[in-house]
């Protein structure tokens, strides 16, 4: 299962270096870019946000590229499954 949900659309720099940065720290995630779905973009609209990218990890959601939220975030994650 992916530990990370990221929103993210086609053209955009930061979500490329976010999705380098998850690959090399090893963090699985699930992109849903909204320019290529339509549920993606409305996903993204419900949450209330209106930009990419955004990370949702557990309960937590982390927009723009932010690589000290998104260890946090995991780490209260994996204390949590703990």
């Amino acid at each position: 299962m992916a530990q990370a949900i990221v929103y993210s659309s086609t053209n955009c720099s930061f979500c490329k270096q976010l999705k380098t940065y998850l690959e090399e720290q090893n963090i699985s995630y699930e992109e849903r870019n909204i320019d290529l779905s339509e549920e993606a973009r409305q996903e993204l609209s419900k949450i209330g946000i209106m930009s990419v990218p955004l990370t949702v990890i557990g309960e937590k959601q982390i927009l723009g590229f932010n690589p000290n939220r998104i260890k946090k975030a995991l780490a209260a994650l994996e204390e949590k499954a703990e």
